[in-house]
C-alpha cells in the first residue's frame, strides 16, 4: 500500500475498534494487529494513538454527513426515504457504536447535525427558514438519530416500516408546525404537491387526513 492507502486502512480498522470498545481500552498494539502490521509501523503514518483517534472521529463525522445528503433530483419524500434507507444501511453495517463514539464529542456530533439540517433545507428548497421550521427539522434529525441507535437492539419494527415511519413523522411534525405558521403551511403544501401520487409524503398526508 502507498502512504494514503495505509492511512485509510488504519483509520478504518481503528474506527471499528473504537466503535466496539471504549477508546481507552484500545491500544496501538490492537490496531496494529488488526491491520496486520507492526506497532512501530503505525508511527510511520500517525504521531500516536491520539492522532489516529482524531482521524477516526473525522472519518466517522464525514461518513455520517455524506449519508444525510438527499438527491435534489428526487421529490422531497422520495429523497428523504432514500436518506433513511442509507442511514439504516449504515446502522446495519456498523451497529450503533459509531453514534456512541461521536456523541462523546459534542462539537463533532453537532457538526453532523448542522450539516444534516443544511441538507434538509436545500432538499426542501428553503433558503431562509423561520424558527418553527428550524424546530421541526432539528427535531426530526433527533428522531432519526434516536431510532437509528434504538432499532438494532431487537429490530422490533421491520426495517421498511421504520423507514416509512421516519418519513411520515417528518410530515406529521411539519403539519403541526404549519397549523401555527403560514410560512410552514406554504412549505408543506408545496412539498406535498411536488410528490407523486404514490410517494411517501402523499401516503403520510392521506393517513393523517383520515385520522
Amino acid at each position: 500500500m502507498d502512504v494514503e492507502q495505509r492511512r485509510r486502512q488504519l483509520i478504518t480498522v481503528a474506527l471499528d475498534l473504537f466503535s466496539e470498545r471504549p477508546p481507552e481500552d484500545v491500544s496501538l498494539d490492537d490496531i496494529a494487529a488488526a491491520a496486520g502490521i507492526s506497532r512501530p509501523l503505525v508511527y510511520h503514518y500517525f504521531a500516536g494513538k491520539r492522532s489516529l483517534y482524531e482521524a477516526t472521529l473525522r472519518r466517522a463525522a464525514d461518513d455520517l454527513t455524506e449519508l444525510l445528503t438527499a438527491s435534489e433530483q428526487l421529490p422531497p419524500g422520495e429523497g428523504l426515504l432514500a436518506v433513511a434507507g442509507r442511514f439504516l444501511d449504515f446502522v446495519e453495517a456498523h451497529g450503533a457504536g459509531r453514534f456512541t463514539l461521536l456523541r462523546a464529542h459534542p462539537d463533532l456530533i453537532d457538526e453532523v447535525r448542522d450539516a444534516a439540517y443544511g441538507q434538509l433545507l436545500a432538499h426542501l428548497g428553503v433558503e431562509t427558514p423561520g424558527p418553527r421550521l428550524e424546530v421541526v427539522l432539528r427535531s426530526w434529525i433527533s428522531v432519526a438519530e434516536t431510532a437509528a441507535r434504538w432499532w438494532p437492539d431487537g429490530r422490533r419494527i421491520p426495517r421498511a416500516e421504520l423507514e416509512s415511519q421516519l418519513v411520515h413523522s417528518f410530515v406529521a411534525l411539519t403539519a403541526v408546525g404549519a397549523a401555527h405558521d403560514d410560512g410552514m403551511a406554504a412549505v408543506l403544501r408545496r412539498i406535498v404537491a411536488e410528490e407523486p401520487a404514490d410517494g411517501p409524503f402523499t401516503e403520510a398526508a392521506t393517513a393523517l387526513a383520515a385520522l
